[in-house]
Protein backbone atom coordinates (compact mmCIF):
# COMPACT_ATOMS: atom_id res chain seq x y z
CA UNK A 1 0.00 0.00 0.00
CA UNK A 2 2.86 2.30 -0.06
CA UNK A 3 2.90 5.17 -2.87
CA UNK A 4 5.37 6.66 -4.12
CA UNK A 5 8.42 5.75 -1.57
CA UNK A 6 6.15 6.22 1.50
CA UNK A 7 7.06 3.24 4.18
CA UNK A 8 4.58 0.69 5.43
CA UNK A 9 3.20 1.73 8.67
CA UNK A 10 2.20 -1.06 11.37
CA UNK A 11 0.04 -0.90 14.12
CA UNK A 12 2.19 -0.33 17.66
CA UNK A 13 1.71 -3.45 20.34
CA UNK A 14 1.13 -2.16 23.67
CA UNK A 15 4.12 -3.40 25.00
CA UNK A 16 6.43 -1.01 22.62
CA UNK A 17 4.23 1.98 23.59
CA UNK A 18 5.23 1.28 27.14
CA UNK A 19 8.99 0.40 26.73
CA UNK A 20 8.77 3.38 24.83
CA UNK A 21 7.31 6.23 26.69
CA UNK A 22 9.23 4.44 29.73
CA UNK A 23 12.29 5.72 27.97
CA UNK A 24 11.51 8.72 27.11
CA UNK A 25 10.89 9.73 30.68
CA UNK A 26 14.06 8.40 31.79
CA UNK A 27 16.65 9.66 28.96
CA UNK A 28 17.14 12.66 27.35
CA UNK A 29 18.92 11.63 23.88
CA UNK A 30 21.34 9.26 25.42
CA UNK A 31 21.86 10.60 28.40
CA UNK A 32 20.03 9.27 31.29
CA UNK A 33 17.85 12.22 33.68
CA UNK A 34 16.85 9.84 36.19
CA UNK A 35 19.05 7.18 37.42
CA UNK A 36 17.25 6.04 40.73
CA UNK A 37 15.44 2.57 40.62
CA UNK A 38 12.45 4.31 42.05
CA UNK A 39 12.40 7.02 38.82
CA UNK A 40 12.53 3.35 36.80
CA UNK A 41 9.32 1.78 38.05
CA UNK A 42 7.86 5.42 38.34
CA UNK A 43 7.95 5.96 34.55
CA UNK A 44 6.75 2.51 33.74
CA UNK A 45 4.00 2.86 35.95
CA UNK A 46 3.34 6.41 34.33
CA UNK A 47 3.66 4.88 30.85
CA UNK A 48 1.46 2.23 31.15
CA UNK A 49 -1.30 4.57 32.68
CA UNK A 50 -1.00 6.80 29.59
CA UNK A 51 -1.39 3.63 27.21
CA UNK A 52 -4.72 2.87 29.24
CA UNK A 53 -6.05 6.01 28.08
CA UNK A 54 -4.56 5.84 24.29
CA UNK A 55 -6.24 2.24 24.23
CA UNK A 56 -9.45 3.73 26.25
CA UNK A 57 -9.51 6.67 24.00
CA UNK A 58 -9.28 4.55 20.41
CA UNK A 59 -5.92 6.30 19.49
CA UNK A 60 -3.91 3.99 16.90
CA UNK A 61 -0.02 4.50 17.42
CA UNK A 62 1.57 3.46 14.48
CA UNK A 63 4.78 2.50 13.53
CA UNK A 64 7.95 2.29 10.92
CA UNK A 65 9.27 -0.57 10.10
CA UNK A 66 12.90 -1.22 10.94
CA UNK A 67 15.50 0.85 9.49
CA UNK A 68 17.72 -1.33 7.26
CA UNK A 69 21.21 -2.48 9.51
CA UNK A 70 24.11 -0.52 8.83
CA UNK A 71 26.67 -1.65 6.01
CA UNK A 72 29.41 -3.66 6.89
CA UNK A 73 31.35 -3.31 3.81
CA UNK A 74 34.77 -2.99 3.56
CA UNK A 75 35.05 0.88 2.55
CA UNK A 76 33.44 2.16 5.99
CA UNK A 77 36.31 0.15 7.93
CA UNK A 78 38.97 1.83 9.56
CA UNK A 79 42.14 0.51 8.17
CA UNK A 80 44.28 -0.87 11.20
CA UNK A 81 46.61 0.73 13.50
CA UNK A 82 50.36 0.28 12.63
CA UNK A 83 53.01 0.81 15.57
Amino acid sequence: MAEDGAEELTPATREELVEGLAFAMRYKGRRRVHDDLADSFMARIAAERLVDWLEGSRFVVLKRPPAPPISDSAHHRRPPLTE
